[in-house]
């Protein structure tokens, strides 16, 4: 069961500190390397020291901020913690960095997991029983939560109790434990795969947007200066429009122009380093990547345009059809550049003349 947990564990009291240190200082380097546990802050490490830790660092998302801010305010004024809250939206837009933030807000500790950990229906009544008053749980992929799993968050939510069945056939019985006062934060990419049980037992609901270019230029120019590296406003403009409206591919595109900039040795990163660095990596100034493109180019070179099957699309760029329909076609559709048919997909105008392609001549409608 993947959990991490925001609360610090508390250093042994009394003389045995320096034992422990006299010990470590006899370890051999081996066997420092080799760690029979992973210290809980080194998975992400550098990812998470660009997280925005107050809703003041948010960048973006202004509605939302303003809806959680006043229920944060009045959960504090009564003294009561928050309604459960579901986050939803594509993935890269800031679901899990929204969590970390609701509980720095409200003074408490965080456990964050997934979804597809709790496997076993122990696995989430142990979260819930380590559960202190007040503390934030945020399950990532909330839809794959399985049916048991399920089953033991309704009144874990509604009533705050677990009621847990022991023995078997007719001595079997079931027993009610409190649990302490906790906010459940769901995120997931897919809302309507939610039960509706689950879904109705959320307080608020809330909705996550793609970005503006704007907003992820402020981004992309905070990240630069938490990694450390000087960038003009033009290059972070730049990145943010090849950022598909997505902070994670920004953060992740500002590494790697660092990286072609520190080996190319330039003292910044201006608006012709973006370009050339992405252009190695071939990430248009659409933001469409190598296998977008090839998506395109077959749609129009060997189907005129389409319409064209899934299936057939699949087999001739070598990808697969779920691999097309849930990472590459979304946002082709969103920037207009293919459509979405009952006979098949079709390249919209504006992909044929991004592609440098003569769009073919409309047919006048007759009257």
């Amino acid at each position: 069961m993947a959990i991490i947990s925001s609360k610090k564990q508390p250093h042994e009291s009394g003389d045995k500190q320096p034992k422990q240190r006299r010990e470590s200082a006899k370890t051999s380097p081996e066997e420092n390397i080799l760690q029979p546990k992973a210290a809980i802050d080194e998975q992400g490490k550098q990812e998470e020291s660009i997280r925005p830790q107050r809703f003041a660092d948010y960048i973006g998302q202004k509605d939302l901020k303003d809806v959680l801010e006043i229920a944060i305010k009045a959960a504090q004024s009564r003294g009561e913690v928050l309604d459960h809250l579901l986050l939803y939206g594509p993935p890269g837009l800031g679901k899990t960095t929204m969590a970390m933030i609701l509980a720095a807000e409200m003074g408490v500790n965080y456990k964050i997991t997934s979804a597809p950990a709790l496997e076993r229906p122990r696995d989430i009544v142990g979260l819930l029983v380590n559960l202190k008053p007040g503390d934030v749980l945020f399950i990532d992929e909330i839809h794959r939560l399985s049916r048991m799993s399920e089953e033991i968050l309704y009144p874990a939510m509604e009533d705050y109790r677990l009621d847990i069945t022991i023995g078997k056939g007719s001595s079997a019985r079931t027993r009610s434990i409190p649990l302490a006062k906790f906010t459940l934060v769901g995120a997931t990419t897919r809302v309507g795969a939610l039960t509706s049980p689950l879904r109705d037992r959320f307080g608020l609901v809330q909705k996550l947007r793609f970005y503006e270019v704007e907003e992820l230029s402020l981004i992309v120019q905070r990240s630069a200066e938490l990694l450390n590296t000087v960038i003009t406003e033009d290059g972070a403009k730049e990145i943010a429009r090849r950022s598909r409206g997505t902070p994670r591919i920004a953060n992740r595109l500002l590494k790697r122009v660092r990286d072609y900039a520190e080996v190319k040795s330039f003292d910044q990163v201006c608006e012709n380093v973006a370009a050339e660095a992405l252009k190695l990596f071939q990430v248009d100034p659409c933001g469409l990547d190598w296998t977008d493109r090839r998506m395109l180019t077959v749609i129009i070179e060997q189907f005129n345009g389409g319409p064209v099957g899934l299936e057939t699309i699949a087999a001739a760029t070598g990808e697969d059809t779920q691999t097309i329909e849930e990472v590459y076609e979304p946002y082709l559709m969103q920037i207009g550049y293919l459509s979405r048919t009952p006979r098949g997909r079709v390249a919209t105008t504006a992909a044929y003349k991004h592609m440098g392609f003569k769009p073919p001549n409309e047919q006048l409608s007759l009257l």
